[in-house]
């Protein structure tokens, strides 16, 4: 199992997500521990409704850390 590690500009943007959008990005972000490349999931993003999850996945010291996070049109 991995451990998610993010990162303190990430918790701020994450905290300012309506709900229901801010449950279902935080429970993805979560599952990311138990399985890092979800089916659909492109190298290096991963999406959840109208937000990406920009994310690092590092191996061989199983952790995985959440880089940026934002609206689909306002991040790359």
């Amino acid at each position: 199992m991995y451990k998610v590690k993010i990162e303190k500009k990430v918790i701020k943007k994450l905290e300012k997500i309506p709900s229901p959008y801010y449950n279902k990005i935080k429970n993805c972000i979560l599952s990311l521990a138990k399985n890092p490349r979800p089916k659909g999931c492109k190298k290096l993003k991963g999406r959840t409704s109208d937000y990406r999850v920009i994310y690092e996945i590092v191996d061989d010291c199983l952790y995985i850390n959440i880089l940026d996070i934002g609206s689909r049109g306002n991040i790359y």
